[in-house]
């Protein structure tokens, strides 16, 4: 009975405590008389990597895939229903004359033997998102060189063999000839394929077939999809990372991306695979390979339109460490080097220089002002500063207001981070380059991260971080809400930071829902919707709110990073007139703070902007896009300081009118 009874005395003591404990407000202190550092317009941007279909199938609106028919296998993407032939042939020794340079020489010869006819069916990427009343931009070039094929007809599919658009073309030509023909849709259909007949007996010769919806972004002829630029035009991004991390690097030396490749005419560019076709053995994808026609013209004009800064990423001379780590010998990085020159010419020079003529050319006469550009992607080890060594003195001997971005190797932490810091810092590096997939907890946990970086040493780019509910390239970690607000908690820490870190940029960015290879992401895409995960609605309250001044808040005198849960930076905006507080709840209560707000006079009235879920594993999705966004009400100021309540695993952003 003794013991019960202590041991029911012992229980209520404890229930009081904890509800004592509970009925305590947190209070902050914001020092608004006083600037910290400058918030960089750069602060919150945007990472774009060719992975997971986002370039072709994705944000580039080209609905063909192969169109060219240059894939290492060249029908790759075409059916031919009716014949087990395949019907190819090279440029170089044809009767038909030559159309394109070395980089376009396939075609496909079709030979019409009988009244059934040839059908040649496109398939897609992974079908085609085709909308009712949209009218589709159809493309080709043909040549019929005895005039025997009459008429050729194009039809759009459902995924029930039923024509849903029609359109044909008259090849009169026996010469390489453009045609064009439109189609308006007569339903909407996510899996549609384009069918192609043919009129008439005999040859004809076809390249370059070409389907882009006639509502691109910017009503740009062949175009950038509209639904997912208007996502990536939402976050307000200050910069736009391309063409992407690994990818930069290839598996070998010779497939790395080569930017010079991706500029000039479309018809012209080498398509080549994509490195992470059959990178991951969960998903492999081998008919993912690069057409360019979202080349690095395009990634500078896309930048453009989304009003952020242009930051391309180049090979140092080092493959993929993950895969060959092939080498380009110290005495033989010229080229390279001369890319990364020739790179800053063509995005800055004068229209009378060799590169900034064909930038003129595409229709871009006035520089896109480049003001970054990066060395390497995530390469480690002695071999990479030696290379970045060489980098560094050429840029800055040409062009010395460029400012680079050097890397840290792909963890945040360890002996080849440890090694790549260390030498960077002697090179008085000006921006290195941070990546980290971790846990939901090690975001809880890094939130001070950077408290204690060397204000006077190099400026830091946490270039490519996501929390991984699961683990590292495993294909179950999931967009869930305890990935998006622990990344929450920790982002306050790179703002409350802001004197050493200058750029930050959540990756991957984009996913198509049946060709992925890599999760989490930020947004995903079929072939008719997106929208944004809960990860992409922090990432752009952060950055449609990151203030012109970082201000300090404390709590006793210290900052607030995880203390009951809880995490906080404050910023001031000098266009707006506005205190912009950012709260993190990551606890499983309610917590109730009390803001004493100093050194500036408020107005009547406010705006508080939240983002919340009830469950950890709440996550938006084509059935719920909207399951968690962020909600805005009004918030009356009241005299002496703000009381708030902050919902169980919520993110708040307190926006506070000065007068």
């Amino acid at each position: 009975m003794k013991n019960t009874i202590l041991t029911t005395f012992t229980i209520c003591g404890f229930l009081l405590t904890s509800f004592y404990a509970k009925a305590q407000k947190t209070i902050l202190e914001v020092d608004a008389s006083k600037t910290v550092t400058k918030i960089q317009p750069t602060m919150f941007g945007l990472f774009f990597e060719d992975i997971n279909f986002a370039a072709d199938g994705g944000l580039y609106a080209e609905m063909i895939k192969n169109r060219s028919f240059e894939f290492d296998k060249p029908l790759m993407g075409w059916e031919q229903p009716n014949t087990k032939r395949s019907s190819l042939n090279k440029e170089s020794g044809s009767a038909t004359p030559i159309y394109l340079a070395e980089n376009n020489t396939n075609f496909c010869r079709v030979e019409v033997n009988n009244a059934k006819g040839y059908i040649l069916i496109n398939e897609g990427f992974r079908g085609m998102g085709v909308k009712k009343d949209a009218k589709y931009n159809l493309s080709l070039k043909a040549a019929n060189p005895n005039g025997a094929i009459k008429k050729i007809i194009f039809q759009l599919i459902d995924k029930d063999q039923k024509v849903i658009a029609e359109t044909n073309i008259i090849p009169k030509s026996e010469q390489w000839t453009a045609y064009t023909a439109q189609f308006t849709a007569a339903q909407t259909e996510a899996k549609a394929k384009l069918k192609i007949t043919f009129e008439g007996t005999g040859t004809i010769d076809l390249d370059m077939i070409s389907l882009f919806p006639e509502d691109t972004w910017k009503n740009r002829k062949n175009g950038l999809r509209k639904d997912l630029v208007q996502l990536l035009y939402d976050m307000k991004p200050g910069f736009l990372r391309f063409p992407g991390g690994c990818i930069v690097e290839g598996r070998t030396l010779s497939d790395r991306y080569q930017w010079k490749k991706s500029v000039g005419n479309v018809d012209e560019r080498k398509t080549m695979m994509n490195r992470w076709n059959v990178e991951f053995t969960h998903k492999q994808t081998p008919d993912y390979f690069q057409s360019f026609g979202l080349g690095f013209f395009e990634y500078f004009q896309l930048s453009e339109d989304i009003g952020a800064e242009p930051l391309p990423i180049l090979s140092c001379g080092m493959a993929c460490q993950y895969n060959t780590g092939e080498l380009a010998p110290m005495d033989e990085l010229d080229p390279y080097v001369k890319d990364a020159l020739d790179l800053i010419e063509f995005a800055n020079g004068a229209v009378t220089t060799t590169w900034g003529k064909i930038r003129s050319d595409m229709g871009h006469p006035q520089p896109f002002n480049l003001k970054y550009i990066g060395v390497g992607n995530e390469q480690w080890g002695p071999d990479y500063i030696d290379r970045y060594k060489v980098f560094e003195k050429a840029i800055k001997a040409k062009y010395p207001n460029i400012i680079i971005v050097s890397g840290s190797g792909p963890s945040p932490d360890g002996e080849h981070f440890d090694f790549a810091m260390e030498e960077l810092k002697k090179l008085n590096a000006e921006l290195v380059d941070e990546h980290y997939y971790k846990s939901p907890q090690w975001f809880r946990e890094n939130a001070g991260r950077y408290d204690k970086y060397d204000r006077k040493g190099p400026k830091i780019f946490a270039g490519e971080y996501a929390a991984q509910s699961v683990s590292g390239a495993n294909p179950n970690n999931r967009n869930n809400w305890e990935c998006a607000f622990s990344e929450a908690a920790f982002m306050t820490g790179l703002e409350r930071n802001a004197e050493v870190v200058h750029l930050t940029s959540y990756a991957p960015l984009m996913a198509h829902e049946d060709a992925w290879q890599w999760t989490p992401d930020m947004i995903w895409f079929n072939n008719l919707e997106s929208y944004g995960s809960a990860n992409y609605y922090v990432q752009q309250l952060f950055s449609t709110n990151k203030g012109t001044d970082l201000l300090n808040i404390t709590k006793d005198g210290k900052a607030l990073t995880g203390q009951n849960n809880l995490y906080a930076s404050a910023v001031k905006d000098v266009n707006s007139k506005e205190i912009i507080v950012k709260l993190v709840n990551t606890s499983q209560s309610a917590e109730e703070v009390s803001i004493d707000l100093k050194g500036a006079k408020l107005g009547a009235k406010g705006t508080i902007i939240r983002l919340a879920s009830s469950s950890t594993q709440d996550e938006n999705t084509f059935a719920e896009p909207k399951k968690i966004t962020p909600k805005q009400s009004e918030y009356k100021i009241t005299k002496g300081n703000q009381q708030l309540n902050l919902p169980a695993y919520s993110i708040t952003v307190l926006k506070l009118k000065m007068i």
